[in-house]
């Protein structure tokens, strides 16, 4: 059954990821379409996620390719098990076997060893294949992957051509560490996941922390986005903001005071010179603002 961007949207938040317009919109249109899905973004900012709870949304298996400087295709697609193969060669010698006979069986489903790519389209079922981090990878294994997103197929010398059983649900991400090619993007449909606004953080907060008080999760929500606005070398992501709100919780914060922020706020930033830059008057100015707004 095809869903809704609305019905998506409320899936994914019963999966605990809390969904804008535009992120819905591009999940049913990657539906609709059969297209993969390119996710650009700050780090941090929730595009691995998406794919996660996307797999969740539709009790798929996540496959997860994660994007290196030095990647290589053996690594993301196939290698053999050159162990067992020397084993198996060894103990067929002297048995008269051509080496024809012992190619073929070596070189057989027996002894290969499925990496991310291949696996997403040997799966009966359509998986989620999240390829992450992408600009990591150089532009050579980026040209390699045109043939996948393509056709969702790829070749195999000793086996020939392997095509998608099931068509995969592709996501890709990107933190824009280095431009990607027109080839790759006019393959993919496309998205930019920006920080959200106060008010889908604190839903964020509340769907991922359930315990926590709402009041909190607001005061919460609306700090960090106070904080983003700072001259920071990293701004904290989503998953900081999670991070923050259990540590309050764990210590039973019931709203925000301007010794707790300073004493946590090596979970929120992860830089020493971010530290100094909120800690003390500003980290009291914020906090005397969400007093005097009310939150």
């Amino acid at each position: 059954m095809t869903l809704d961007r609305d019905a998506i949207a409320d899936r994914l938040a019963a999966a605990g990821y809390i969904a804008d317009r535009d992120l819905a919109t591009a999940l049913w249109l990657m539906e609709m379409l059969g297209r993969p899905l390119l996710l650009e973004g700050e780090a941090g900012v929730g595009k691995t996620e998406v794919a996660k709870a996307l797999a969740r949304v539709h009790e798929a298996e996540l496959i997860r390719l994660q994007c290196y400087e030095g990647l290589d295709q053996n690594a993301a697609l196939y290698e053999w098990n050159y162990q067992r193969q020397l084993l198996a060669i060894k103990a067929r010698e002297g048995t008269g076997e051509n080496a024809d006979d012992i190619e073929e069986h070596i070189f057989s489903e027996k002894y290969l060893l499925e990496r991310p790519l291949l696996a997403a389209i040997r799966r009966p079922t359509p998986p989620v294949l999240l390829i992450d981090e992408v600009d990591r990878a150089d532009e050579e294994f980026e040209a390699f992957l045109l043939e996948l997103l393509s056709d969702f197929q790829v070749s195999i010398p000793e086996l020939g051509t392997v095509k998608a059983t099931a068509v995969p649900r592709v996501v890709l991400t990107s933190n824009g560490t280095r431009e990607l090619s027109d080839a790759l993007r006019r393959r993919c449909l496309y998205t930019y996941v920006d920080f959200p606004d106060e008010a889908r953080e604190a839903r964020i907060i509340l769907a991922r922390i359930p315990r926590i008080d709402t009041a909190l999760a607001a005061q919460i929500a609306r700090m960090v986005a106070a904080i983003r606005r700072e001259d920071l070398a990293k701004a904290p992501g989503v998953a900081e903001t999670l991070d923050w709100a259990a540590a309050l919780l764990a210590l039973g914060a019931r709203e925000l005071a301007p010794d707790l922020v300073d004493e946590t706020l090596g979970v929120l930033l992860k830089y020493e010179e971010d530290v100094r830059r909120v800690r003390g008057a500003t980290a009291a100015a914020y906090v005397d603002d969400l007093v005097a707004a009310g939150t």
